[in-house]
């Protein structure tokens, strides 16, 4: 393909998109100011857990489409098409994010920009961004006004990455002008051909949709949970809640799951970051709800630890707990605001004797947390626990036999954090069971 892709930044979403677009076709360069990163990927080794990537990371570099360096000069050199895909993490002691990747990527681009040229966004940032950043594109590129500025925001899954790179569900594309929207037809000419639709707009739009998007979706989990702590209140069943709201059209099922809420590195520090850039622009009371949002996501983990105590008698201190899950979803090994953690991390705190197990984040948990103790299967950390907490919902966790592993517990006690179980069974089994929501 003639147009020549530049990925500036190869964490989870930067390298994901380099190989996917090799994949397709593209001539892509991957750059990084991490040589350790570059090396790695140059290797073939993939500096994170995700499913079908790893094979498609090798099938790129034998391609020869797929390469990897630390030249900003080089990147300009080479592409036509650069992809901004650096972190936007929430910033120390504030609720805002943190641009200085972002702005640090560009200002080590832009000054070797003297060809025509488009940059595009692909990070999560507050609004407002892209129209700063056209500016100092002007000011610092060679090329000054023939380099353009385009926002393209990224909606991966953790744990889907691959087909929600080349089989998205749609593509956005913030433009200032036809000539960028031709040149990001081009750059996504196969995944448009395969029937994905595009919604052409503004750079402010643009900006918007991803946090709106995470905004609406973390709303809906969080209400669930809501009427979780209703239901708890009132004895009441919130898996027949949700289950009876699911039919509901208007409503639907997904996301409708209760349980100990959501964490990572998206959701949570992007409805914060939302809310704090609509208080800067004077519409803080727009989005006001979101706080509240973020205020019941936490309190699932604070009542979390609680019912577990109440599961062991009312008190942590002494017994042993056998915690399954540390990645805040499955098919990740991302510990980012992970509730797991934060609710094994308590327990210990109140004396709890935590053992913990993920079948992949268990290297990323270690580093993290060494004050927990960690166990080689489920059955390991479960030997001889008077309590077995469920707190993400890995597919093995869901197919665990309650009798297999009623011979290895001292008591048979569980609690379910994220709904993940057939209570019918594990009671039918002997086992105490108990989850957010449920008598």
């Amino acid at each position: 393909m003639d147009t020549r892709l530049t990925v500036i930044g190869t964490g989870y979403l930067g390298a994901t998109h380099a190989i996917c677009m090799a994949v397709l076709g593209y001539e892509v360069l991957g750059v990084d100011v991490d040589a350790d990163k570059i090396d790695r990927l140059r290797s073939g080794e993939l500096p994170f857990f995700e499913p079908g990537l790893p094979e498609l990371l090798t099938k790129a570099i034998e391609s020869g489409r797929l390469r990897f360096g630390t030249s900003f000069a080089a990147a300009a050199e080479f592409g036509d098409v650069h992809f901004i895909c650096v972190g936007t993490p929430q910033q120390k002691g504030s609720d805002a994010a943190d641009l200085s990747y972002v702005d640090a990527a560009v200002h080590a681009l832009a000054p070797h920009l003297t060809r025509r040229a488009l940059v595009v966004g692909k990070s999560t940032v507050p609004v407002g961004t892209a129209a700063r950043l056209t500016e100092l594109l002007r000011e610092l590129a060679p090329a000054g006004p023939e380099v353009e500025l385009a926002w393209n925001p990224e909606f991966l899954r953790e744990g889907f990455a691959v087909d929600d790179t080349m089989r998205p569900n749609r593509l956005v594309f913030g433009v200032a002008s036809e000539w960028a929207r031709d040149r990001l037809h081009a750059a996504f000419r196969p995944i448009i051909d395969g029937g994905a639709p595009v919604v052409v707009t503004d750079l402010a739009t643009a900006e918007l949709v991803k946090v709106a998007a995470n905004s609406f979706l973390a709303t809906k989990i969080s209400y669930i949970n809501a009427m979780a702590e209703v239901c708890e209140a009132t004895g009441a069943d919130v898996q027949d809640l949700a289950a009876a709201l699911a039919y509901d059209d208007r409503i639907g099922g997904r996301f409708l799951q209760p349980g100990l809420g959501f964490g990572g590195g998206c959701l949570p520090k992007d409805i914060r970051a939302f809310a704090h850039r609509a208080e800067e622009i004077g519409v803080g009371h727009a989005v006001a709800f979101l706080r509240e949002v973020d205020a019941i996501n936490g309190r699932r983990r604070a009542r979390t630890v609680e019912l577990v105590r109440e599961l062991l008698g009312g008190d942590l201190a002494g017994f042993e707990v056998a915690v399954l899950g540390a990645a805040f979803k499955p098919n990740s090994d991302d510990i980012r605001d992970a509730p797991a953690l934060e609710v094994a991390r308590t327990m210990h705190g109140q004396g709890a004797k935590v053992r913990v197990y993920d079948p992949a984040a268990m290297p990323n948990a270690q580093r993290a947390y060494p004050e927990l103790r960690y166990g080689a299967n489920a059955f390991d950390v479960a030997r001889d626990a008077d309590a077995v907490v469920l707190l993400t919902e890995w597919a093995e966790f869901r197919e665990i036999d309650p009798e297999a592993m009623g011979r290895v517990v001292r008591r048979r006690r569980i609690f379910d954090g994220r709904h993940a179980l057939d209570a019918d069974w594990w009671r039918a089994a002997g086992w105490e069971y108990r989850a957010l929501g449920r008598a």
